[in-house]
């Protein structure tokens, strides 16, 4: 460690006098590749999607001549008909052969077969198209047709609601597509408490025995006033729409997976916000964002998967939840991720894997590390969080993109929490947070970094900014959090060399890696890139 002989005591605009640093190197000598959380699928298993899958946009069209044409733009349609139940076909239908049913109180109609009418209580039986308008304030549409049968359901218009249950239930189909027609409001609303509550019955606004898919230009809102907003018991795909969900308990659930290709959902959740659950199967239990806008408001976690969560376009939003993103795998290959959480943000932990010997590796902790990763290879991904930041109880790796950590303050938890190896191959990392448990790259990396610890935090909103020796700026970093550490590697700091540490003077952004200018700042000390140091992290969470 060198502190310059002077530390200035002017404070300018935001910067923070007489800070002392003892700045421990970031090593990085060149050797082995990024460990099992650092390495780049490029083919899809188990919902580790191609990092360019959402590249191309395929448009189907629902064909009725050369008139009444209904489109939608989904994601690759290649990549995403081999591992999930949704293909072109799905969206192409001839609008001539579509049966229409008219939602009303006592008088509902259907023109066309296929469809019973009991009272308030619809039924569709067979396969088909069925375009549903009106409301009911107290019935339902139920699908039971053969297990072969793929059922489409244009939803133009649609208000339903059931005083005893959910008001929309597909109990048998080998697909059931939800179509919301261009233009449409629709909304779905359970009761208070379900007449059935047995183990297998419905417990949720939108509940699905079969493979769901949710398309269209429309608008839906789900409200489970009861337990869950939607729930698919086999495969999910969320090809469009703009829909909202409001449940007591979990928002959006899918046993074998989630595929979310477009759209906008917006979920706020007693429970856990939107998850896959299918822990026992293999290839299963996956959740892949390709496209679209996730937002997350939960009690629980937020975005989970059972087996794999991968992000590789889009955008994902938690704004509350305890755990922000949890899975055993979690890979980041694109698109822009931010997670608040009250507790771990990004958490490679739960499902089935198992542990390997050893007692933990780079400032994780006492526990085996176990077969579980986190993996950022490009895109953006923002956490703040009170809990450990990025969390693996296994491997982690970043070979690209741009990771900030707005950590916690405490000092039980740390910015990042590493079982096992953590790798910086490439990208941009800036992890701030408290210093007790402060975590760093381990030696296998081949991209250097630096390792502050302030004597005093930094108040949040401080730009804390790196320069070389030629008063480069090569780093800035604007936290939303009081810091007490940082970890920032970047492939414009080269190990062995020596660089300058400021706080204050000008930034182009007001939080996060941004550039700046030292006009103003006060100069810390100095610190050479290529040494870390290596808290003893909380173990296993």
């Amino acid at each position: 460690m060198r502190l310059l002989s002077t530390i200035r005591t002017t404070t300018l605009r935001t910067s923070v006098a007489g800070l002392a640093l003892t700045l421990a190197l970031a090593g990085c000598s060149v050797g082995t590749t990024a460990g099992a959380g650092s390495t780049t699928s490029t083919t899809q298993s188990a919902g580790t999607a191609t990092t360019d899958s959402a590249a191309s946009d395929t448009t189907a069209t629902a064909e009725s001549g050369d008139t009444n044409a209904t489109t939608a733009v989904v994601a690759d349609s290649t990549a995403i008909a081999e591992d999930t139940h949704y293909d072109d076909d799905d969206l192409t239908w001839d609008a001539a052969d579509e049966v229409a049913v008219t939602l009303a109180d006592g008088s509902t109609s259907a023109a066309g077969d296929g469809v019973t009418v009991d009272g308030d209580v619809v039924t569709i039986t067979v396969a088909g198209t069925y375009r549903l308008s009106g409301s009911l304030t107290d019935g339902q549409v139920v699908v039971a047709a053969g297990e072969e049968d793929v059922v489409r359901l244009i939803l133009d218009g649609v208000e339903l609601t059931s005083s005893t249950g959910s008001p929309l239930v597909v109990t048998t189909a080998d697909e059931a597509l939800v179509y919301l027609e261009d233009g449409s409001t629709n909304t779905l609303t359970d009761a208070d408490s379900y007449a059935d509550d047995s183990t297998d019955a419905p417990d949720a606004a939108l509940y699905s025995m079969a493979d769901l898919t949710i398309a269209g230009d429309g608008s839906l809102t789900v409200n489970g006033t009861s337990n869950d907003g939607i729930v698919s018991k086999d495969g999910l795909v969320l090809a469009d729409g703009d829909v909202t969900v409001d449940a007591v308990d979990d928002g959006i659930t899918g046993k074998d997976y989630i595929a979310l290709l477009g759209g906008t959902y917006d979920v706020t959740a007693g429970g856990d916000g939107i998850k896959s659950t299918n822990e026992d199967e293999d290839g299963r239990g996956w959740f892949t964002v390709y496209g679209g806008d996730l937002v997350v408001s939960s009690g629980d976690d937020g975005v989970k998967a059972a087996t794999t969560l991968t992000v590789d376009a889009g955008t994902v939003t938690v704004t509350e939840s305890v755990e922000g993103m949890e899975a055993p795998h979690i890979i980041i290959n694109g698109g822009t991720s931010e997670v608040t959480s009250s507790d771990d943000g990004v958490n490679a932990a739960g499902g089935s894997a198992e542990t390997t010997s050893g007692m933990g590796g780079m400032g994780g902790g006492m526990d085996a590390v176990g077969d579980y990763t986190v993996s950022v290879t490009g895109g953006s991904l923002t956490i703040t969080s009170d809990g450990d930041g990025l969390d693996s109880n296994g491997d982690a790796g970043i070979t690209g993109g741009t990771v900030v950590v707005n950590g916690p303050t405490g000092e039980g938890n740390g910015a990042l929490d590493v079982n096992g190896e953590l790798t910086v191959d490439g990208g941009t990392v800036a992890a701030a947070g408290s210093a007790g448990m402060a975590v760093a790259p381990g030696a296998a990396s081949t991209q250097s970094g630096v390792q502050l610890t302030f004597a005093s935090t930094v108040p949040a909103g401080t730009a804390i900014q790196i320069a070389d020796a030629d008063g480069t700026v090569v780093g800035s970093f604007v936290g939303t959090k009081d810091t007490a550490s940082l970890i920032f590697s970047s492939a414009s700091i080269a190990a062995g060399e020596t660089y300058t540490v400021y706080t204050g003077g000008t930034t182009t952004e007001s939080e996060g890696v941004t550039e700046g200018t030292l006009d103003g700042a006060d100069e810390l000390g100095t610190v050479t890139a290529g040494e870390y140091t290596q808290s003893q992290g909380p173990g296993r969470r």
